[in-house]
């Protein structure tokens, strides 16, 4: 299993790249991937993604020894999902009282990816927009730019919450997936080029396999996009790849 991530900083932004990622496994034979995207036009976006990240982070490693100390304690992929839900919206509930933050400061998307390598199953949860692309199959969740922010619902009870989510998508028998932020819809023309052929950059960066024989295949796709096809992402993007 080959695994690919990238994060870039879009055309549009300066000072930060608001977008962060997550790659960790919980054990030998679960994996857990993320996106993040910080809302624009929030407080300290960058801060946001990152926030994320870290808590996820630290839910995870401690997942991890919670199934080596407790052997009898193997979950479903969706009880494992739900956990790590539950463990990032506690948190994140604690950082919000104890560092006086406002909501705006909490604003970011999240496309999160439990994935099983020894029953070869897995699950993906979209909180916000993001694109989600599994064995060629692309989904894309937009809500015209106003995502609906787990910062949002920080003051609900979880279990209500969690139980309306719908942006879920399980999976099995898995060759290639990817998600990313929804900067991968972003991407414009910046410059001339030599080449005057058409790109589809999300089947290029989530389907396509050129370059799949170097870790640094999706790095390498962008810079062929920039410099043959002239085109950059506007938005900040970040996208996670994973090959079987």
């Amino acid at each position: 299993m080959n695994l690919y991530s990238t994060l870039q900083i879009g055309d549009y932004h300066s000072n930060h790249c608001e977008d962060d990622l997550l790659i960790k496994k919980i054990n030998s034979e679960k994996i857990v991937c993320a996106v993040m995207d910080g809302c624009s036009t929030a407080l300290d976006s960058h801060f946001a993604s990152t926030l994320f990240g870290k808590i996820l982070r630290k839910i995870i490693i401690e997942a991890g020894y919670k199934t080596l100390y407790e052997k009898d304690s193997q979950y479903s992929l969706e009880k494992e999902l739900k956990e790590i839900i539950k463990g990032l919206f506690k948190e994140l509930k604690f950082v919000k009282n104890h560092l006086m933050l406002d909501e705006k400061e909490l604003l970011t998307t999240l496309i999160i990816l439990v994935y099983d390598i020894k029953s070869d199953e897995g699950l993906v949860l979209a909180i916000g927009d993001g694109v989600i692309c599994i064995n060629g199959i692309i989904t894309e969740f937009e809500r015209n730019n106003k995502p609906d922010y787990l910062a949002y619902h920080l003051h609900e009870d979880f279990e209500d919450w969690y139980s309306g989510l719908s942006q879920k998508i399980f999976f099995d028998h898995l060759n290639d997936i990817s998600i990313a932020t929804d900067g991968i819809s972003s991407f414009s023309k910046i410059k001339k080029t030599d080449s005057y052929e058409a790109i589809n950059v999300i089947d290029y960066l989530m389907i396509d396999n050129q370059n799949n024989d170097t870790e640094d295949m999706l790095n390498r796709k962008l810079k062929q996009l920039e410099h043959h096809f002239g085109v950059r992402p506007a938005d900040d993007l970040a996208i996670i790849r994973v090959i079987k």
